[in-house]
């Protein structure tokens, strides 16, 4: 394995910098300090009790947006480093990907972007990129953490043409379709195979889907075989383990192998090669895609909409929905920094302080406005 920068990779020679200009560190890289800020923020903080799948309050064994975020970074770390990428700026996206997730996972922003439908929507990628850019107020000398545009880019996965116009050089790849960094590729990818792999452990430990119904997905079922008869005498928790560590590998060694396939027929040279090449150059094979495809479709299809999640979700729904309305309502029923920014824009700041609550929180705050004594 290499951990030498290979010369497509993203460094602190070629980066396009911060929106502020700042001496470089003396002791680290530029995304080694990115990386930095994502961990000392207050939205980093805030995911360890936000939903992954199973909204917080289910249990302590559920993987909640700041494991995955973890575990996205430990993957896409392990894929950088096999490619000669840039490891601290994977760590650093893939740290702050997940920072603009409402509570209650894709059922809150579905709820809050409902709620935002007549004031320009909610997109949890654009908030995570809104979080970084403006709403941490930890420095003296700039809002937000002011990170690197490698950084910020990575954040911003997708990005209507509508939202990209506003965004200045960050939002001119979606206008122009050039590609972003190969950094930012992988970790988009990292984080499939994280959140796929790691939610059928949650599903089975949870106890809504189990093995024979997986046994009849291609991806796990045959790593699944192929434990059992090297392991017959296995218990199923650590069946379970050994299957889904191996599938992780699988998925990672394909990326691996297609990838630099990619680059190496592209041509790619430099890292504005890879900013004009005609498609993403990270990938994986047509067929380790399709296995992944049917293993996301078995989760939603099984897990996603099984019916107790669902039941949980609904009422996610509403407690977003009714505190919306309440705040706009009577925003003097925010808190004082929000009431201020409310005078400007309510509804965003309506949005930002939804946005910013925890699973628990939310509900407290539910219990708070709505229900006598609290």
């Amino acid at each position: 394995m290499t951990t030498t920068l290979a010369t497509y990779a993203v460094s602190d020679s070629n980066t396009r910098g911060r929106t502020v200009a700042e001496p470089s560190p003396p002791s680290r890289s530029q995304f080694q300090r990115d990386r930095d800020r994502v961990i000392h923020s207050t939205a980093f903080r805030r995911l360890e009790y936000k939903t992954q799948v199973f909204v917080n309050h289910e249990g302590d064994l559920f993987r909640t947006r700041l494991t995955h975020s973890i575990e996205v970074a430990q993957i896409g770390r392990s894929l950088a480093r096999a490619m000669g990428l840039n490891e601290d700026l994977v760590e650093a996206i893939s740290l702050s990907h997940d920072l603009g997730h409402t509570p209650f996972g894709h059922a809150g922003q579905d709820a809050l972007n409902e709620c935002m439908a007549e004031f320009g929507g909610f997109e949890h990628n654009l908030q995570s990129l809104r979080i970084v850019d403006l709403l941490e107020e930890r420095y003296a000398e700039f809002n937000g953490l002011n990170l690197c545009f490698e950084t910020r880019e990575g954040i911003l996965k997708h990005c209507s043409l509508k939202n990209a116009a506003l965004l200045g050089d960050l939002g001119r790849r979606f206008i122009d379709k050039t590609q972003p960094s190969l950094e930012a590729q992988l970790c988009n990818l990292a984080d499939a195979v994280a959140y796929n792999n790691h939610d059928v452990d949650d599903g089975l430990r949870s106890g809504l889907i189990n093995i024979e119904q997986l046994e009849a997905v291609e991806a796990f079922a045959r790593h699944s075989h192929a434990v059992k008869a090297q392991y017959p005498q296995l218990d199923e928790r650590r069946l379970t383990h050994e299957t889904v560590r191996r599938m992780i590998n699988a998925f990672s060694l394909d990326l691996i192998a297609t990838t630099q396939a990619n680059i190496r027929d592209a041509g790619v040279q430099t890292l504005d090669d890879v900013r004009a090449a005609g498609k993403p150059l990270v990938a994986f094979s047509p067929e380790m895609k399709t296995e992944l495809q049917a293993l996301q479709r078995f989760l939603r299809e099984n897990l996603y909409w099984h019916y107790k999640v669902l039941r949980e979700m609904a009422k996610a729904r509403r407690i977003i929905q009714e505190l919306f309305r309440a705040f706009m309502d009577d925003p003097r029923l925010l808190p004082p920094q929000y009431q201020r920014k409310a005078q400007e824009e309510k509804a965003r700041a309506v949005a930002d302080y939804i946005a910013g609550m925890t699973d628990r929180y939310a509900m407290k705050e539910h219990r708070r406005l709505f229900s006598i004594g609290e």
